[in-house]
């Protein structure tokens, strides 16, 4: 098992928000300043809008693009969705596709906003823009990424993205290899502690909830 801490990274940003990047996988542009991703799962910050703050309209192609909401609210602008509204607690999967989208994120309001930045890359070129939201529900992971091409709640993909609002005992299995990144709580895989803001890299994961909360989210291949 490997452990990289985020607060051992340098501090980076764009526009209205800083970040740090903990994956940037060598086929989305990374060296080795970060960790390589798992499957198609290519890109991952754990980043801080400023007060007011923006990115910008901006456009992707070709990308899947996801923004899983911790603490603040967020506003969406573009080509897809445009106006709308995010809270802690949901997630925004966006498909760019061959068809490609632009867009703006903005926090509306005087504190920050807090969020992870998800890349993945699909498994087939030249899809059209897709775009979908989910709400967390209490004490278990759901599915927001990856699945079978005959089942319409995710964009297909042998790369899986679980993610989870999970509280103190609650306990996780995951066989096969896995990245799982920690937010706002502390568990236990293997013996060892874990807290906001490691990732772990690891095969067949068992994991604690050890905190009142955990925000949890697990990347594996189907």
């Amino acid at each position: 098992m490997q452990i990289l801490h985020r607060d051992s990274l340098p501090l980076g940003g764009f526009e209205g928000l800083s970040e740090k990047r903990l994956v940037r996988d060598q086929k989305a542009g990374g060296d080795s300043s970060t960790w390589d991703g798992l499957g198609d799962f290519v890109y991952l910050a754990d980043a801080n809008y400023l007060p007011y703050g923006e990115t910008k309209m901006h456009s992707h192609r070709e990308i899947d693009v996801i923004t899983v909401m911790i603490a603040g609210r967020l506003t969406h602008e573009g080509s897809m969705k445009d106006g709308q509204s995010m809270v802690a607690n949901q997630v925004q999967v966006q498909r760019a596709g061959g068809e490609g989208f632009s867009h703006n994120e903005v926090n509306p309001d005087q504190g920050s906003t807090r969020l992870l930045q998800i890349w993945a890359l699909p498994e087939t070129a030249g899809e059209p823009a897709a775009y979908k939201l989910y709400d967390l529900p209490e004490n278990k992971l759901i599915r927001i990424y990856g699945g079978e091409k005959s089942q319409s709640d995710t964009f297909d993909s042998h790369t899986l993205i679980d993610i989870g609002l999970l509280q103190k005992g609650k306990s996780v299995q995951q066989p096969g290899e896995y990245l799982a990144y920690i937010t706002n709580g502390e568990a236990e895989i293997e013996g060892v502690k874990v807290v906001d803001g490691d990732l772990i890299r690891g095969e067949n994961l068992h994991l604690t909830v050890t905190s009142e909360d955990l925000h949890l989210t697990v990347v594996s291949k189907a």
